[in-house]
């Protein structure tokens, strides 16, 4: 899977998480950059990315994503 696809989907259960439409998503994206993306949403799209994608992150890896491009390039490795 590629990056582009990777990054369509995750924008797609953001927008499904926080019912708006109008979020749009770069690598370089973080919370403090799309409205309403708070501690508990970031928990809640962690484990719909993990479910869309079959995959499981560890503690570690989740700790150390600081923009949407970290997480598409974990979802990308596995």
């Amino acid at each position: 899977m590629n990056a582009p696809r990777v990054l369509d989907k995750i924008e797609t259960l953001l927008r499904d998480l926080l019912d708006r439409s109008d979020v749009i998503l770069t690598g370089a994206s973080t919370a403090a950059d799309v409205e309403g993306w708070d501690s508990l949403t970031h928990i809640q799209l962690i484990a719909a990315i993990e479910k869309a994608f079959t995959i499981k992150f560890t503690a570690l890896e989740i700790y150390n994503f600081k923009h949407v491009g970290d997480i598409c390039e974990a979802v990308i490795r596995r």
